[in-house]
């Protein structure tokens, strides 16, 4: 039987087309993918992402533990609502899972991770997290609406609770900052490369704080906006990006390793050190076609260097074309050929970021 959010009759009333996604019943669209996609590039969308696991860690050695799992460095971290984006690590240097951790104080830390590695991350940290003095608490009594769009630090001031300013202060919070009063945790990150917003509220303040937000007139959005978004801004998706036989360096995400202090012994550190020193790492690129069609998820690709592979693709309702991410040789640049439906078609390499804030970040072609 499939899971269901706090707001899932809600999902139902606006005729939200549901499937099954990570063991959730979950809205796909509510009609249009397209029109959702442009509202939150020009205004406000709305995501429930309720399914995303949500942990608490806390203890004397929470920050040790993550000190330990995470490819980042969680001592980073000096104040409370800070945040930082990581991948937990196998000892090949393959991504179990990306995840995001918050610092709520000295002995609390938040992580967000996906809904389909719920499982398998919940025991990773049960597992490394033995015989430490640390508590793992899954928080399945709060619920996640994500507010993207340019419209929403407006929405956040008129709508979030208005005691002691929590609402003013959580909309000018700067990027990967969070805020907290009582169970209400309001963080400025998202997936879709605009400004946005996800609140951590408990699930029976959910409801009536989406309602809010459809009264406003933010547009809902499901499971294929928020892909078309993400692929747009580059952001990679765990299980096609990125995987336990995937590194972060082959992946393009060597930003999310803190190589010092050199002391550090995250799990995967040694692989990722090896695998660094041998180079002839891969080119982590992005591609848009120059002709008609859309990309797709395992499409071959070659250049004048050798050959590669698209790891996500799509359609860009922006730029109106297809595009991917993909890896490829480390000397190709300029053109490639991707094979699609037997014909080899041409596609420019760019940077794995098309779209930020609305605007393109690829030249026209």
């Amino acid at each position: 039987m499939l899971n269901k959010t706090a707001l899932h009759e809600r999902h139902r009333a606006l005729n939200g087309h549901m499937v099954p996604f990570a063991g959730w019943d979950m809205p796909l669209h509510y009609g249009s993918q397209i029109a959702e996609h442009h509202r939150v590039r020009t205004a406000a969308g709305a995501f429930d992402v309720s399914h995303m696991t949500l942990l608490d860690i806390r203890g004397a050695e929470a920050k040790a533990l993550l000190r330990r799992l995470l490819s980042n460095d969680v001592d980073r971290l000096k104040q409370s609502g800070q945040a930082l984006y990581g991948c937990l690590l196998n000892e090949r240097g393959g991504v179990v899972d990306d995840v995001i951790v918050y610092l709520l104080d000295d002995a609390w830390l938040r992580m967000v991770s996906n809904a389909a590695t719920r499982d398998h991350v919940t025991a990773w940290l049960a597992q490394h997290s033995h015989g430490r003095q640390v508590s793992i608490a899954p928080r399945a009594d709060l619920a996640i609406v994500a507010v993207q769009g340019p419209q929403s630090p407006q929405l956040m001031r008129r709508l979030l609770p208005q005691s002691g300013d929590f609402n003013a202060q959580a909309a000018d919070l700067a990027g990967f900052r969070s805020l907290r009063q009582g169970e209400w945790q309001v963080a400025r990150t998202g997936y879709t490369g605009e400004v946005g917003y996800e609140v951590l509220l408990p699930l029976e303040a959910a409801g009536p704080f989406w309602d809010a937000l459809m009264e406003a007139g933010v547009q809902p959005c499901g499971l294929a906006a928020r892909d078309t978004l993400r692929l747009e801004a580059g952001m990679r998706l765990y299980g096609v990006d990125m995987d336990e036989t995937v590194t972060p360096l082959q992946c393009g995400l060597e930003s999310a390793v803190a190589w010092q202090p050199e002391d550090r012994d995250f799990i995967g550190r040694a692989a990722l050190q090896r695998q660094k020193a041998a180079g002839g790492l891969p080119r982590f690129a992005g591609l848009v076609l120059a002709e008609k069609g859309v990309l797709r998820n395992g499409l071959k690709v070659k250049c004048d260097g050798g050959e590669g592979v698209i790891t996500s693709g799509g359609y860009s309702p922006t730029l109106q074309k297809g595009i991917a991410l993909a890896r490829l040789p480390a000397q190709c640049q300029g053109f490639c050929q991707v094979e699609l439906r037997g014909r080899w078609l041409t596609a420019h390499i760019v940077p794995p970021s098309f779209v930020r804030h609305g605007k393109a970040r690829v030249p026209s072609t």
